[in-house]
């Protein structure tokens, strides 16, 4: 064996002899034959190059009616170029009835993942479209097609002429078991060798009937049966328990080393030199190819009339990527199967998350409950909505000129509904998700030990990932390097100092401009705030809307404001998103990153500080900033200074929490609904249009490589994208959960559609993704980790100075003035007195704004503050009400803060990462391993030296010394 490109090194491929399952003729199908019909493709392979032109249709006799056979004689005499003018299913009919005569002796269907011979299984698919006015392709097919028969891989080509366009060629690859087995020991694949004796604790639980309902029967749980792994081992391969080389590696495996020698095959000749030039993602992205793709092994609907064909697809859908399974538990073993570990973890947690979600939902709406049942406790808002009380309180205009004086208890529906999610349980549910979110983590990091131990993932260490260095890395390398663990020469990429900072402050810049470019566009939606504010209240002052009885009291211009900047908001976000995603790859592709997964974390941390920004800066502003610097009447505070004439908002008279609240559901709501919709509807839709010619024809004239060509790509992003959503989704029932105790309930429905959305796009949308490998969710668990404790923060704060609970609690315990425990003259105590007559006459209503009721008889106005009134030695300054409830507020967020974080500390001490049962299997299994390969090797020299010495040995050789059957190795 010897390398077929310059280098030396993991980036190579290992070429293989040639061998009897070349020959041209192991179909049955005549090579002179196939190409004296004269549709020879473009890509012919050069001589000595297996690579065969399928010219006819691999269609079942038995599906032939009547009125076909007799038509046979008909369409014989007609020239292929006049049957290639057809369209659709006639050319397909022409072309079948043409070719009949051939395929007597095969009756296999095209809806089949094996090659025309029945037996070699499709590993992989490549297409391309015919252009023949583009040489350059041509020669870099000829040469790649070549270059992977070298490698051992074996072609199989449909020709065009057989496709549903007439344009496309199909190039099916399939790896025999000598690639298989090369390519499993350089990339370490784990396979089993002794059937595991370490089964669960199968005790009968306590009330186990009770969830049979949600549980799947046990074959679709629990595909194959539990056994030891070891890596496997060429030279060793008697070693492993292999019944049968042809599924002895899981179709997963199979397309994973097939897409690895894609990923590193040259596309130009030996003598050329030029390294850079390798690779199937290069090919996709110059058009030489147009896809790439792995594929499924059935219908979803249907099983395959195959029956050497597993039909796990279909078993998939049936059983998990339907919404009326929504219920059951996920078929995680098979979804890893089928998938990889990759996929098969992301489903894993999100399952888990939306099982921990439940918890967080039912205290959540025990809490709204409370609000909703302490309705009529609630003495402030009574207060407010009395004639005689707030009837009687006028308020300072709410913005210059257009706006009138008005009266308190015009705010009366929106204190009620602030009461619904700014009372005690507030506290109480902000303290209990700062513990919940820790349990989530602890318990997931559990779960996912023992998914590291069942899916043989637990020695899958971060150095590992080395054997799978991108190919993008591997051709730029320039130099090699002595690697310091294993003391072998390896390629490296020698950059310079200038050229490393350079890119790096290249690609940051970049981020910090975008994550400038999102504050700019929410300074832009504040000052909409503030402009259309003037004009909502100068409007809606007569709108016929306040007339209706039950919904006009809520249509305010506040509510107005509020709801518009929030879905123009929504937009802009949105649009960004799409903009960002694709300065985010570009500028971590041009950092070079050395692995897959250094690559993914790269990307992970730029996107989530992206989109951090973007979709949370706006509760943010409305959370901290809103209501907090607006001044007081006769001295307002201006966004951009008194020239703009841009007066700062003030909070709704309810509090500045029901704002929050209202921006919380409409950006988080939003997003999960466009989320779905752009997620299920736009691939079915595109999938629909796509295939809508196709749909009409028999399974037996539709090939399994064009259904799925007619799919969706999962595409670079596709699990990232679905890991950012759901990571932004906790941090809003996280970050901002005080100010809406229904978030997690939201994001609970939600996640029940989304599992099944995911499922069943992944499984009928989008062509079947390349297995790979994780042992985690990756950067994100640090990110879960850091909004964890992040949340606490913001809550607390929060609870302090958006909601009013820390103010109300002041004057309950210190300034009421009967000394009773109770909220009597809390309004009246709540707000400050400002002279009418000292109002500037820029921020005075202009004629005609002010109400009926409103005369000179009436000298002041009462504006949400703690100030001392006209007339007092330190009139409009802060009293010191104010100081004591400021005083408080810290307190509480000093003490809050304290008290999460230790109990959030300790149970993470208390719980530990790696269940003590999985801890005794890992040891339990390194040993065996060890164990089993010393007998074997002993064994094997056994054998050889009675070999030698024409007699059997009846001693072990001293140096292979046996070890105790007692020994147990504790730490490896």
């Amino acid at each position: 064996m010897h390398r077929i490109t310059g280098k030396t090194g993991g980036d190579s491929l290992i070429e293989m002899s040639p061998t009897d399952s070349f020959n041209d003729d192991v179909n049955g199908y005549d090579q002179h034959a196939s190409s004296s019909t004269g549709s020879q493709g473009p890509s012919a392979s050069p001589p000595g190059v297996n690579v065969e032109t399928c010219e006819s249709l691999n269609t079942s006799l038995v599906s032939l009616a009547a009125s076909d056979l007799s038509e046979c004689v008909q369409y014989r005499s007609v020239p292929l170029e006049q049957i290639s003018a057809l369209s659709g299913l006639s050319r397909k009919r022409a072309l079948f009835l043409k070719y009949r005569s051939r395929i007597d002796k095969q009756q296999q269907s095209k809806d089949s993942v094996f090659f025309r011979d029945g037996v070699r299984r499709i590993d992989f698919v490549l297409s391309y479209v015919d252009d023949k006015d583009d040489e350059r392709k041509l020669e870099k097919r000829r040469v790649y097609e070549s270059n992977l028969a070298k490698v051992g891989l074996e072609l199989e080509t449909e020709d065009k002429s057989e496709s549903e366009d007439g344009k496309t060629y199909f190039v099916k690859i399939h790896a025999p078991w000598e690639v298989l087995a090369t390519y499993a020991n350089v990339l370490k694949i784990k396979v089993p060798f002794k059937v595991a004796d370490t089964q669960e604790n199968n005790k009968e639980i306590p009330m186990n009937w009770l969830s049979t309902p949600f549980r799947l029967p046990k074959h679709i749980m629990n595909p194959e049966p539990d056994y030891f792994t070891a890596p496997f081992n060429k030279d060793k391969s008697d070693f492993f328990l292999i019944d049968n080389k042809d599924t002895f590696f899981p179709p997963s495996s199979r397309n994973r080393i097939v897409y690895y020698i894609l990923s590193r095959c040259s596309y130009i000749r030996e003598e050329c030199g030029d390294v850079d030039k390798k690779g199937i993602k290069r090919l996709l992205n110059n058009g030489t190819y147009t896809a790439a793709f792995p594929l499924h092994d059935s219908r979803y609907w249907t099983k395959s009339k195959d029956p050497n064909c597993e039909s796990e697809r279909y078993t998939l859908y049936k059983y998990w990527a339907r919404f009326l399974c929504f219920f059951k538990e996920q078929p995680l073993d098979l979804v890893r199967k089928y998938y990889g570990e990759k996929i098969g973890i992301y489903f894993a947690w999100l399952g888990f998350y939306t099982e921990m979600l439940l918890f967080a939902a039912v205290v959540g709406t025990i809490c709204f409950i409370y609000g909703f049942l302490t309705y009529d406790d609630n003495e402030w808002s009574k207060e407010i909505c009395s004639d005689q009380i707030g009837g009687n309180i006028v308020m300072c205009p709410l913005c210059d000129k257009k706006c009138g004086f008005w009266k308190l208890n015009t705010t009366c529906n929106s204190s009620w509904q602030s009461h619904l999610f700014d009372n005690v349980g507030t506290v109480f549910f902000a303290i209990f998700m700062g513990i919940w979110v820790t349990l989530f983590l602890e318990f997931w990091k559990r779960r996912q030990a023992r998914l590291e131990y069942e899916w043989d993932l637990f020695d899958f260490e971060e150095e590992q990932q080395q054997l799978q260095l991108r190919p993008e890395y591997e051709t730029k390398c320039n130099d090699h390097r002595l690697n310091p663990i294993t003391k072998e020469p390896e390629w490296v990429l020698d950059r310079t100092v200038s050229d490393i900072a350079g890119k790096l402050l290249l690609c940051w810049a970049t981020v910090i401009l975008w994550i400038s470019l999102i504050i700019a566009c929410i300074i832009g939606v504040i000052a909409y705030r503030l402009a259309v504010y003037a004009a909502f209240a100068s409007i809606m002052k007569d709108s016929p809307t306040n007339h209706l009885e039950v919904v006009g009291p809520y249509i305010t211009p506040q509510l107005a404001t509020s709801v518009t900047a929030s879905c123009i908001n929504f937009v802009i976000i949105m649009i960004l998103n799409l903009m960002y995603e694709r300065v985010a790859v570009w500028i971590t592709d041009m950092e070079i990153p050395k692995t897959h997964l250094e690559y993914e974390n790269k990307l992970t941390v730029k996107m989530f500080l992206f989109q951090f920004v973007n979709y949370y800066s706006s509760c943010f502003y409305v959370a901290f900033f809103k209501g907090k610097f607006v001044g007081y009447p006769g001295d307002y505070a201006y966004m951009f200074g008194k020239w703009s004439k841009l007066r700062n908002e003030e909070c709704d008279p309810g509090g500045c929490l029901i704002e929050l609240t209202t921006q919380l559901v409409i950006v988080m709501t939003g997003k999960q609904v466009w989320g779905n919709i752009q997620e299920a509807l736009l691939p079915w839709l595109m999938n629909w249009w796509g295939s809508r010619k196709a749909r009409s024809h028999p399974e037996s004239l539709y090939s399994r490589w064009e259904q799925d060509h007619d799919l969706q790509g999962f595409g670079q992003l596709g699990l990232f994208d679905e890991y950012l959503e759901m990571v932004i989704q906790f941090g809003f029932i996280t970050l901002f959960v005080a100010s809406f105790p229904l978030a997690p309930l939201l994001a609970l429905i939600n996640n029940i559609i989304e599992v099944r959305v995911d499922a069943w796009k992944l499984t009928t949308q989008f062509r079947r993704p390349v297995a790979s490998k994780a042992h985690s969710i990756g950067a994100w668990q640090e990110i879960l980790n850091g909004i964890a404790v992040f949340s606490v923060v913001t809550n607390a704060f929060i609870v302090a100075f958006t909601s009013d609970m820390i103010p109300r609690l002041v004057y309950m315990y210190a300034y009421q003035p009967e000394g009773e425990m109770n909220m009597k003259g809390y309004i009246n105590n709540s707000l400050s007195v400002f002279n009418i007559s000292e109002i500037p006459p820029e921020n005075s209503p202009e004629n005609g704004e002010n109400p009926p009721w409103f005369n000179d008889s009436i000298t002041t106005c009462r504006y949400r503050d703690y100030r001392y009134p006209s007339g007092h030695e330190k009139q409009y300054s802060h009293t010191m009400q104010f100081w004591h409830i400021l005083a408080a507020k810290l307190a509480f967020i000093i003490i809050m803060e304290h008290v999460v974080f230790m109990v959030k500390y300790f149970v993470a001490w208390l719980i530990p990462d790696v269940p003590s049962d999985v801890k005794a299997r890992i040891k339990r299994e390194r040993y065996l391993v060890q164990k089993n390969l010393h007998d074997y090797e002993v064994e094997k020299l056994k054998i050889q030296l009675s070999q030698q010495n024409n007699h059997e040995c009846t001693c072990s050789p001293g140096i292979y010394p046996i070890l105790p059957t007692h020994e147990m190795l504790s730490d490896i």
